[in-house]
């Protein structure tokens, strides 16, 4: 066969591999408004970075006097811009979002309101920040509560499931440990979840090697002292009584072969048993209820209060927030707001700095 002959072979049987290694596309130049680009074409191959400055009063849209993009196969990553002196670019506020704008860039005097992520609180009650002539005011700190927890500890033979990895959870937190194969739940500590309370977490499970014996038990279990054998009322799989019934302010998350298991929401206290099975009467075992243990305030309702949605608290606990603004008022005021008993009370507004005027 001759070269060319197999030359042509070779396009037929690799096509793709010939297709992939030319897909790349150029990019066309950036179009950058009072800057320059270097070097300076129409077209740039895929790979090619290119560095950009600005003119007099303007600066680039990232961090520092020039920048650089990269050509990504026809798009510009970080595409070249600049702005004006006196805006700022995004800040970078660990633990905390805020709502970007589309440019990519704030005007001078644009304000931003920062929200804290779960298990984090503004320092000082300081949520806001503005641009003032290219710098920020202070940013906001978002600091960890102190009744939040660290990760939860790990015990042996366990993994936490149906939870994601995170350094810090917010208090009322669950989590939910299962054992390895092989092991299971020893009797004297039977809860599988473990809970966040006032920075603590509550004591999780021990799992210990599987015996014959171990277990939840076989569809044999005698349930209130009847056995199997004696025509009483025993459990059985939960999948002979179908669907688990509903338990109102809670979910099922777990369901096993001969059980299974509720989990109240955020801000209801699970009364009565965690594991519910099915008996051989067709019923179910005697349900968990779930029993409010916070107020709520709806802040967009409030005529006192800087409008932030529904807000929760827990009995027993108190909580400041932000009133809305008043002409007057040279600094930002700031409500306590107490649950006692399921009784919600909203004090006055005051200054951080003037505690004694309210």
């Amino acid at each position: 066969m001759s070269g060319r002959y197999f030359g042509f072979v070779l396009l037929v049987l690799f096509p793709v591999e010939l297709h992939a290694q030319t897909a790349a596309e150029p990019c066309r130049a950036p179009r950058l408004v009072k800057g320059f680009v270097v070097p300076e074409q129409e077209t740039y191959s895929h790979g090619t970075v290119v560095s950009y400055s600005c003119d007099n009063g303007h600066k680039p849209a990232v961090e520092g006097w020039w920048a650089t993009s990269t050509c990504q196969n026809g798009v510009w990553s970080q595409p070249p811009q600049c702005i004006d002196n006196n805006a700022c670019i995004p800040p970078v506020i660990p633990n905390a979002e805020y709502t970007a704008t589309s440019d990519g860039w704030h005007p001078n005097k644009d304000v931003i309101r920062t929200k804290c992520d779960k298990g984090y609180e503004h320092k000082d009650y300081a949520a806001t920040a503005t641009c003032i002539n290219g710098t920020w005011t202070p940013l906001p700190v978002c600091e960890k509560r102190e009744d939040a927890c660290d990760t939860p500890p790990q015990y042996p033979h366990t993994v936490i499931v149906n939870q994601k990895y995170q350094e810090l959870f917010s208090v009322d937190s669950r989590v939910q440990y299962e054992c390895e194969h092989g092991y299971t739940i020893d009797g004297t500590r039977t809860n599988k979840s473990v809970i966040c309370m006032g920075g603590i977490w509550t004591e999780g499970p021990q799992c210990s090697r599987q015996t014959a014996s171990s277990g939840h038990g076989g569809s044999g279990t005698a349930v209130g002292g009847a056995g199997s054998s004696g025509g009483g009322i025993h459990t059985v799989p939960v999948s002979r009584c179908g669907n688990p019934p509903l338990v109102e302010h809670a979910e099922v998350v777990e369901t096993r072969d001969m059980f299974v298991r509720y989990q109240c929401n955020n801000y209801f206290d699970e009364v009565g048993p965690e594991e519910v099975m099915c008996l051989s009467d067709g019923t179910w075992s005697q349900l968990p209820t779930c029993e409010s243990n916070h107020c709520f305030v709806d802040t967009d309702q409030n005529r006192k209060l800087l409008s932030v949605g529904m807000i929760f608290i827990k009995y027993g606990e108190n909580m400041k927030l932000e009133c809305k603004r008043h002409s007057s008022w040279l600094t930002e005021h700031h409500a306590v707001v107490q649950c006692t008993n399921g009784n919600l009370n909203i004090g006055e507004c005051c200054s951080k700095y003037n505690q004694w005027s309210c």
